[in-house]
């Protein structure tokens, strides 16, 4: 039987919370019995140890950890943090891109298993793609399927003037990603991850883009670690080699067009509408400018006391948002340049 030291020291670790402790002296039990002959028992407490490790490892990932206390200090401006409820089945996506996001939730849920055999589960993603195709929606879509907070990187606080002070803040923030498990999102991303040696370069962001890049390689935490650009042409080389997967995003075609439409309009959804009149009508336009545009036929729908949403007033809408956004097309439905001459498709 195990001996009175080891006995208090069981119980002191355990009431410590010293898990690697406790499993250690635990092992010394399991040996001492295996020396005293007691094989089956030694054997016995081996496997309970191990089922333990692997019982602790799993709640540790899966349980819902507390956003770093509302960051305090120069972390809080740092940092923003939301628990998101979306689900990818929120989005509309290609199959492709789809895809490989289930990869990564089905890969981060089975984070220990993984682990236990010497390989890592993708969690360096960058994300590319125009405005208001799904990268910040992807972000919190990945903290609401697998119960972990978000946190948003806020650049305007990060990037300061002063030498050495950016790659200073850079380093709280990768200290929290080994720290708390979440998702850490940096939007925007082209604004630290420019290419070096560039003619409107400056010493500091190059030092900003080393410290970040050194940071992200050596990082083996929990978390999952986002970066998401509108210009992926103008990021260094050296850092699409430091991200586990690169997922682009485009417009939504005709299909999705209307499949954002039927989704967002089924409680006010018109008796007669001529789908793919609507749809073409929106090709050119990012998700969240369709899904605006549908926002607003839907609150003129409310206000007037309608019951669906009819379809001039859902067109008006699209193109009206279309203006906004600076996007003109001719009477055939191309978007046009700045010159008025059609853009290719």
């Amino acid at each position: 039987m195990a001996s009175a030291e080891q006995l208090k020291a069981l119980l002191k670790s355990h009431l410590s919370g010293d898990d690697s402790h406790f499993y250690s002296v635990a092992m010394q039990v399991a040996a001492h019995e295996a020396k005293r002959g007691h094989g089956k028992l030694a054997l016995e407490l081996r496997d309970l140890i191990d089922a333990a490790k692997l019982k602790a490892s799993k709640s540790e990932l899966n349980s819902k950890p507390t956003p770093l206390n509302k960051p305090q200090g120069e972390l809080a401006n740092l940092l923003s943090v939301s628990y998101p409820q979306s689900r990818l089945s929120d989005m509309v996506l290609d199959q492709s891109i789809e895809g490989s996001l289930n990869r990564i939730i089905k890969e981060q849920r089975f984070f220990g298993k993984i682990k236990q055999h010497g390989l890592s589960p993708r969690r360096k993603l960058l994300l590319v793609g125009p405005p208001g195709t799904g990268k910040t929606m992807t972000a919190s879509a990945l903290a609401g399927e697998l119960g972990v907070p978000l946190f948003s990187v806020r650049l305007d606080s990060l990037i300061t003037k002063f030498m050495g002070e950016t790659a200073a803040k850079l380093r709280q923030i990768f200290d929290a990603i080994s720290n708390v498990r979440g998702i850490y999102f940096f939007d925007e991303f082209d604004a630290i991850g420019s290419q070096r040696g560039q003619a409107n370069d400056v010493g500091e962001i190059r030092r900003v883009l080393n410290s970040f890049l050194q940071m992200l390689e050596h990082d083996n935490s929990n978390s999952v670690i986002i970066a998401a650009t509108n210009h992926p042409e103008a990021l260094d080389y050296a850092l699409f080699r430091r991200f586990d997967d690169m997922i682009q995003y485009g417009l939504p075609n005709e299909e999705q067009v209307t499949s954002i439409l039927k989704s967002r309009l089924a409680a006010f959804k018109p008796k007669r509408l001529a789908w793919k009149k609507v749809a073409t009508a929106a090709i050119g336009m990012s998700y969240a400018e369709i899904s605006k545009a549908i926002d607003e036929s839907l609150k003129d729908a409310i206000i007037h006391d309608k019951t669906s949403v009819e379809e001039v007033d859902l067109l008006s809408m699209l193109e009206e948002r279309r203006l906004i956004s600076g996007k003109l097309v001719n009477k055939n439905n191309h978007e046009l340049d700045n010159n008025g001459k059609p853009i290719p498709r």
